[in-house]
Parts: C-alpha cells; structure tokens; sequence
C-alpha cells in the first residue's frame, strides 16, 4: 500500500496531506524518514509527528494456538473435509502457521498476521519444536542416539537425500520419546523413525519455541496474549 494511502485510512487526514506530512519530513517509516510514494508492508511502524498510526480498515491481529486434534487438516482450501480453518469457525479469516500431519495432534498457531509467518518458519530462525512421539514397539538407547545425531532422508524441496540436524531426545517411557526439532521437513519425525524401522502410533506436538501447549483441551483454543507474540517475534 502506498503510504499515503496508509496515512488517509488511518483518518487523521487525506492523501494530499498526507503528502504534505512526508514532504515536510514529519513521518517515520521503522524509524526513518518517509519519502513520497513509498510503499508500507504489514509490520511496518508509521508515525506522524512521532506519534503511531493504525490502518483502521486493517482488521485487528489475530494470533491463536489450537491444540488440534488428529483427523484435521492444515489447509485452508474449504473444499478439503475437516480442514483446520472451518474446525475453528473464526468470524475473521484466518489461516495455520506451518502445518502438522492430519494424523498428528497438539499446538499449531493460527493467524490472519502475515508479517510474522516468515518469522516463524524460517529455517534460519531455530524456533525449538518439541514433540512427544509414542511408536509401536519398544524403544532402544541406539536408536534414541541414531535419531539425536541426524538421520539421513529424503528431501522432496532440495531432491536430494541429507542428514537432519542434531536434535534433543529424551525416553518417556518405554515406546515414547519426546524429541526438539529445529527444522521441519515434511513428516520428518515419521520418516526418521521409519528409517529405524519403528511405525509412529501416535505424534503430538506439546511447544513451539517458548510457546508451550499447556492445558488448552484437545479441539479447542485460546488467543495468544501480546507478550507471547512478541516472544515468538523475539522481542524482549
């Protein structure tokens, strides 16, 4: 949108004198001086005489964690029985953060915020995910090291076979393991354990980041308040 634009719907005057502001240097865009006809992103910070502005036709930010149960999917196509946005039935339009397998369950983040989809997704980021995995039949000290240390599988993006990276697993109990992912490839705690010749019974993912799932019932969800927004931005 272009920031004059921005400006007028904020209601605090029109185009033209938005114009005016920018050319008169009295509006920051992330805290440098705006220029005439420059273009503002979802995210951006505009002020006007120091003080910030708010696009008032811009619905407000939705940020939701669902603990979702196995048998949804993380689409948004409507035509897709069961997918994840009619499951949640928000008035406002919506859409997941990444995704989890239609078998799997547990914390999953919805949201109508573009802006901080990258932010969250992106490899470079190391947002922690932990997952307690149960598999269907007992489970060993060898294969619980093999999986820390990375296993070797396909990567359908890059066409190539590559080993995943190191990661964090503990044994819960005899056939259960929780294990912390920092990437995630598609259906990659599955295809690792098959590798091993283990078949995954059940997956739930229980933490993204510092986000944990907590008690939210299976099925249902709650909103994320503005610190544990900031806290998957990483901001302090």
């Amino acid at each position: 949108m272009r920031l004059n634009s921005y400006i007028s719907s904020s209601g605090i005057c029109s185009r033209r004198e938005a114009d005016k502001l920018i050319e008169a240097g009295k509006v920051t865009v992330n805290g440098k001086r705006a220029s005439v006809g420059q273009q503002v992103e979802d995210g951006d910070a505009v002020k006007v005489n120091g003080k910030l502005i708010v696009d008032k036709k811009k619905p407000k930010a939705l940020y939701i964690a669902l603990n979702k149960p196995a048998g949804i999917t993380c689409t948004t196509e409507n035509h897709v029985k069961g997918n994840i946005v009619d499951y949640v039935n928000h008035r406002e339009r919506i859409f997941p953060i990444g995704r989890l397998d239609k078998e799997s369950e547990g914390l999953i983040l919805l949201t109508n915020d573009g802006s901080i989809v990258n932010e969250i997704l992106r490899a470079e980021n190391n947002h922690e995910k932990e997952y307690v995995v149960t598999v269907d039949r007992p489970i060993t000290e060898t294969f619980l090291k093999s999986m820390a240390d990375g296993v070797t599988i396909y990567n359908p993006v890059k066409k190539k076979h590559e080993k995943t990276r190191p990661c964090k697993i503990k044994r819960v109990n005899d056939r259960s393991f929780a294990i912390v992912l920092s990437q995630g490839l598609n259906r990659q705690i599955r295809r690792m354990c098959q590798v091993h010749k283990y078949e995954v019974v059940k997956l739930k993912r229980v933490r993204i980041d510092r986000l944990k799932l907590g008690d939210i019932p299976t099925g249902k969800w709650r909103y994320l308040n503005s610190t544990e927004v900031n806290t998957l931005r990483r901001k302090k």
